[in-house]
């Protein structure tokens, strides 16, 4: 393996720490509203295209899918040529593809700029938490760091849906997808004044073929859970899924066979690696399920405006924001396991709570999940994120961030396209019940019957053209989307109840981490 081109140390921490952290966190908030910008303004869009639930989920999914499938890709081109250009690149890209988003003219259209959004996240997200490895030294001051920059991109999400919230009372739906633009420019200006070019990067040849099979190994995944469970795209969604298997055995194969792979799977096979990886990846992804399931059974069945919507969820930021300096704290005291597992309980308690939501919820107790939800992610995202750059050597720091970005972006991906599948499989299963026990069932057509089940908004048009029947259609479409969203509430408590498992069993406590950790540095020290 060729040398690192700066084998030095990183420094306590770089010159005008604020500022560069602050350019930073900036980065990551932009990339974070963007991929919540969606969600407060999927009625909206639906309504606007009349789109089936389907391809609201692939909208809601499309950044976050962008992201995840180019992340591990431009990680390792950032590592070998700059990440701090590719991070001035990608916040400049977030600017132009925002437009075509915003003023897109089909639903088709707005898929792929979602997507295109994603990969322009793909090139700044990862490289922020890169920065921050790159920068500053192990220690106190690195830890502080990461836990204001995993709570600060986990609340973005919060911010961008309230945000969104406010501005879809005065404007159209694509006013959502502005919301990052002045952001991303203000990052941008701070970056190019503040943050060192080309800290501790490496010299390496980029595996591109491998950075090829990786891009569509993720897309076939992810749009794979995302349709397997949807009776109309079942087959579809199948033959992904086995794609997405084939491509993963070749990219292994690949990785293994490349002089300089672009997943150095020696690393990737430290305990200290996969498990908070793993762990991390199912407990960010329950958070963004949650918010993109609950944003749609607010506004549809509580009939909350989009501001309220977004308000319901504050507490989920405040949550993450008064936890995160505390989970700091507790993982350098009590290690990484400890911290997760607490994190973990939260969670489930907060998809518990989820379980309970019904037509007549009211407010508080929305907001409660929220913040048992957020409180849980809180703290679970430090240790983490952390225990994944600990266990990687700083020339490496491209693979570790992009794989603490997969946590979210490609956890994200999976439960937003499970949960949401299993919203509209749930939807149309439940709505076909009451179809074939109603008097009217012989009279109905195949394509009425259809619209119906293809999701809330579809129904709801179905029910402006039969006046005569609407209050039964409206009132069949919100016990059905009731039924759908329960549904995937009862899958991500599973989920999380897994996930706290696998931490809890393959996990270390502190003094076994510690030394792995030294354990590691002593082997990379020597390569």
């Amino acid at each position: 393996m060729s040398s690192p081109a700066s084998p030095t140390a990183p420094a306590e921490a770089p010159p005008r720490p604020r500022l560069v952290l602050t350019a930073l966190i900036l980065g990551a908030l932009v990339c974070n509203i963007n991929l919540a910008a969606a969600n407060i303004a999927l009625p909206d869009i639906g309504d606007a295209f009349g789109a089936g639930q389907t391809a609201l989920n692939l909208v809601a999914v499309g950044c976050s899918l962008g992201l995840a499938m180019s992340v591990l890709y431009l990680g390792a081109v950032a590592d070998r040529y700059g990440r701090k250009q590719l991070l001035v690149l990608g916040l400049a890209l977030t600017v132009v593809v925002s437009f075509f988003a915003a003023f897109a003219a089909s639903i088709e259209m707005l898929v792929v700029a979602r997507i295109c959004t994603g990969i322009a996240a793909g090139m700044a997200y990862p490289v922020t938490l890169s920065l921050i490895t790159a920068l500053w030294a192990p220690g106190r001051q690195r830890t502080l760091a990461i836990a204001l920059w995993s709570a600060v991109s986990a609340t973005a999400t919060v911010i961008g849906s309230v945000l969104a919230g406010i501005l879809l009372l005065w404007f159209w739906w694509g006013a959502a997808f502005f919301l990052a633009v002045p952001f991303a420019v203000a990052a941008l200006v701070l970056v190019v004044l503040f943050v060192p070019s080309h800290v501790a990067e490496n010299s390496d040849r980029v595996d591109h073929l491998g950075g090829v099979l990786s891009v569509f190994m993720v897309a076939c995944l992810v749009l794979g859970l995302s349709t397997v469970f949807v009776p109309t795209t079942a087959t579809f969604g199948l033959i992904l899924l086995v794609s997405g298997a084939v491509l993963l055995l070749l990219f292994g194969w690949r990785q293994r066979r490349a002089r300089s792979p672009l997943y150095d799977l020696r690393i990737a096979r430290r305990r200290m690696f996969w498990a908070p990886a793993t762990g991390g990846l199912i407990v960010f992804g329950s958070l963004m399920g949650a918010m993109f399931v609950g944003q749609q059974f607010q506004q549809n069945i509580l009939g909350y405006s989009t501001l309220d919507a977004s308000l319901s969820i504050i507490p989920a930021g405040v949550g993450l924001l008064l936890v995160a300096p505390h989970s700091a704290r507790l993982v350098l005291a009590r290690g990484s396991r400890f911290t997760m597992l607490l994190g973990y309980g939260f969670v489930l308690l907060g998809f518990i709570t989820m379980l309970f939501w019904n037509t007549t919820t009211p407010f508080w107790w929305v907001t409660v999940a929220y913040l048992v939800i957020g409180i849980g992610a809180g703290f679970a995202m430090t240790p983490a994120s952390r225990a994944i750059t600990e266990s990687t050597p700083v020339r490496r720091v491209g693979m570790a961030s992009a794989t603490a970005d997969l946590q979210r972006d490609l956890g994200g991906s999976i439960m937003q396209g499970v949960l949401g599948a299993i919203l509209a499989a749930g939807f149309a299963r439940s709505f076909g019940t009451l179809i074939a026990g109603s008097d009217e069932a012989d009279s109905i057509s195949a394509q009425v019957v259809a619209a119906l089940q293809a999701s809330y908004a579809s129904a709801m048009h179905v029910a402006e053209q039969y006046p005569q029947y609407k209050d039964q259609i409206v009132q069949a479409a919100q016990q059905s989307l009731v039924d759908g969203a329960i549904a995937a509430y009862a899958v991500g408590a599973i989920a999380i109840a897994l996930g706290a498992v696998v931490v809890g069993i393959f996990l270390p406590r502190k003094e076994r981490e510690l030394a792995l950790v030294a354990e590691y540095e002593q082997e990379d020290a020597g390569r």
